[in-house]
């Protein structure tokens, strides 16, 4: 499993990526691969991919040389071990605010896959006030790969939209939060991950994050807007 590949290379001081497709599409997801993606974003908390979905474009992810990780809508036992059974590189769970849901995550990929859990990518997702400041006690739980900040639930949950308008900031007050929850997260020696856009990478890259989840959408967008340029200055 390439979960195991990621994991060594995050170990090594690497940065990683992770691209989503947006849409059910393994051949998408291989493409995004090919083109150089580390690994794709499987999202089941807000996309449509069905089980035997995943389990298809988690093998031909693999079959290019990436990883899929999935997101599943909770953190429900049950799913996170179907899922796992149906041979995802890694496992990203939603909304963990407590180190005992943190252990709970970490039994049950260890019930699901007793023999070679250790294949798997496992990442916290970190979206609430409530979890950064329950971030040391977290921290303590081994077997949590990454730690990773979502900063447009973390914004819900300050009171702002989840998404700034396309090519503005997000208000500097949730930048300082998600920025807080790294800077935890890097001094007890643990990987840090957030979303960012290309504008963000590097400042966040700097500031010790290894783990980029990265929009395809923003690439399109600007490439058609240039297209449709073109065509307008022809």
């Amino acid at each position: 499993m390439n979960g195991a590949k990621l994991r060594a290379r995050l170990a090594a001081g690497e940065a990683v990526t992770m691209f989503t497709p947006h849409h059910a599409s393994s051949g998408l997801a291989a493409r995004l691969v090919e083109l150089g993606a580390d690994s794709v974003f499987v999202d089941c908390e807000h996309g449509t991919w069905s089980f035997e979905d995943v389990r298809t474009t988690a093998q031909i992810v693999r079959s290019v040389g990436g990883a899929a990780i999935v997101r599943p809508q909770s953190h429900e036992r049950p799913l996170i071990i179907r899922y796992l059974n149906a041979g995802v590189d890694g496992i990203m769970i939603p909304m963990v605010d407590t180190a005992e849901e943190a252990h709970a995550i970490i039994e049950a990929v260890r019930y699901a896959l007793p023999a070679d859990h250790e294949k798997r990518l496992v990442v916290a997702m970190i979206e609430t006030v409530r979890a950064i400041d329950s971030l040391e006690a977290m921290l303590a739980v081994e077997g949590i790969d990454v730690f990773f900040i979502g900063p447009g639930d973390l914004s819900q949950d300050m009171g702002f939209p989840p998404a700034p308008p396309f090519g503005e900031p997000r208000p500097p007050i949730v930048m300082e939060k998600v920025d807080e929850a790294v800077q935890k997260i890097r001094v007890a020696g643990k990987i840090a991950g957030t979303l960012a856009t290309l504008d963000e990478i590097r400042h966040w890259r700097e500031r010790g994050v290894q783990f980029f989840y990265v929009h395809s959408d923003p690439f399109l967008r600007r490439g058609l807007a240039a297209v449709k340029s073109a065509l307008a200055s022809a």
